[in-house]
């Protein structure tokens, strides 16, 4: 499964900056900035795409879909980092 099937470039960025800033939001004290917001949302759609099918979860298609599984990898990667910015 691919995250970003069928969208360009300007709608992945923007789909990545929407996905990192709700995960910004849902896990309190990462704010990133744009830039790292984007990174950590397209980021995120990769981790998102591979967890939710090894779970099994479904999300939709189009550009909903794929913010809502890019915010659920986004927000499992900002815990991970946080995990590491403790240690």
């Amino acid at each position: 499964m691919e995250p970003f099937a069928g969208f360009g470039i300007i709608a992945i960025l923007i789909i990545g900056g929407i996905a990192g800033w709700l995960a910004g939001l849902i896990v309190r004290g990462y704010g990133l900035g744009i830039i790292g917001n984007i990174a950590v949302g397209v980021v995120g759609a990769f981790i998102g795409a591979w967890l939710l099918g090894r779970l099994g979860i479904f999300v939709g298609n189009g550009v909903l879909g794929a913010i809502v599984g890019a915010t659920i990898g986004a927000v499992v990667l900002l815990l991970i980092i946080g995990l590491f910015r403790r240690a």
